[in-house]
């Protein structure tokens, strides 16, 4: 299994939006030297708390700070886009990053951002469907022409060739709905299943994933459960009663966000322990229920999931900047730390070898007493 972080962003707006975005960008290289495996970057353009409008420019910002981590759009809203300019940014990207750059897509997730458009949110699904139509063949070196009512494509193609022969990884977005499934199993793509964390989510897990696969099959392609991705939020600490503690510092900045995007005020938002209490046990619209405790209990988590999915490749971190930023930077050190070697088996050979130095130790101690005993003897006689 694989581990990263899903870097929406989320950000108070009574914050520094300078300041926020530089720690975002420092958020990432840390994650780089923790040894975490990938980072998503998200696209939006209203509602004033996910501020980056361009995960293009974040990434190119960001590969030049890491060595190693892989970067994601997480995701391009394909609606948004005409396929063509979107696919020369993101083979670009790849030269840029030197093949590190995945492409998520998505048919966009805020309405208000749709609507300064003029796209209708009903539309969006079907437009992602026409995007990808356009932006699988551009990216795997085809040339493509085709028409649709919101883009024309005559002999398109991209100037520069892939930088690795497998080009670009993508993956599409996938929450409630079966729509994300049968896309990314008609082209052959990755599935990222955003709302993991939410009990809705969770239980269409295995049914989205068992669409991904008929889909797959039904256009000759092979579903892979190595590109599937889950997202869950995600605070820790040394203790759970230090994880909730840090988690209400912020955690009134996500209801506010809830209530301005539903036009609503929410009944468990009139303190931060009440909303925090509310947000560990039914949870909340969109973001779902966290994990917020010790490593012990991510662990716990993703297990689960690994048994409702029958196994995934990667799990993703939604970070969501509820903790003051010093205790978000710790609680990814804890994850690395305890977390991802629970499931990568690093510290099989070192317990494998503690294991055999106790199951021999009288033989070995026991050669040890005579070694001294040999020495002390020779002393004395010398």
């Amino acid at each position: 299994m694989k581990f990263g972080a899903f870097i929406a962003p989320y950000h108070s707006p009574d914050g520094n939006p300078t300041r926020q975005l530089r720690r975002d960008l420092e958020l990432v290289e840390h994650l780089d030297r923790l040894g975490f495996d990938e980072a998503w970057i998200g696209e939006h353009h209203s509602g004033g708390y996910e501020i980056i409008a361009s995960p293009e420019v974040f990434i190119a910002a960001a590969a030049e700070r890491t060595r190693r981590i892989r970067l994601g759009t997480g995701v391009n809203s394909l609606p948004y886009h005409q396929p063509l300019m979107l696919a020369d940014r993101i083979r670009q990207l790849e030269h840029q990053t030197m093949g590190r750059v995945m492409l998520g897509a998505g048919p966009g997730q805020l309405p208000s951002d749709a609507f300064m458009m003029g796209i209708g949110p009903a539309r969006q699904r079907d437009m992602m469907g026409e995007s990808l139509d356009a932006l699988v063949p551009l990216l795997r070196g085809e040339v493509v022409t085709a028409s649709t009512d919101w883009y024309e494509l005559n002999e398109a193609r991209l100037q520069l060739p892939p930088y690795a022969p497998g080009g670009t990884e993508i993956a599409v977005a996938s929450t409630l709905s079966p729509a994300g499934a049968h896309h990314a199993g008609r082209h052959g793509l990755a599935l990222l299943s955003l709302a993991a964390g939410d009990p809705a989510g969770f239980a269409t897990l295995a049914t989205n994933w068992d669409i991904h696969e008929a889909t797959a099959a039904e256009h000759g392609h092979t579903a892979d459960r190595e590109g599937w991705r889950l997202v869950t939020p995600v605070h820790l600490a040394e203790t759970r009663e230090q994880a909730r503690a840090e988690a209400e510092w912020g955690v009134l900045g996500l209801v506010r966000y809830i209530e301005g995007l539903s036009g609503r005020a929410m009944p468990w938002g009139a303190s931060a322990r009440q909303a925090l209490e509310q947000w560990t046990t039914d949870g909340f619209p969109t973001f779902g229920v966290p994990v917020i405790g010790t490593p012990e209990d991510a662990i716990a988590r993703i297990e689960q999931l690994a048994e409702k999915t029958g196994g995934f490749g990667t799990f993703l971190v939604l970070a969501l900047n509820v903790a003051e930023p010093t205790a978000a930077l710790r609680s990814f050190e804890l994850f690395a730390e305890y977390v991802v070697p629970h499931f990568t088996g690093a510290n099989g050979p070192r317990a494998a070898s503690l294991s055999w130095a106790n199951a021999h130790s009288d033989r070995f101690i026991g050669a040890l007493r005579q070694a001294v005993d040999a020495a002390v003897a020779q002393h004395r006689g010398a």
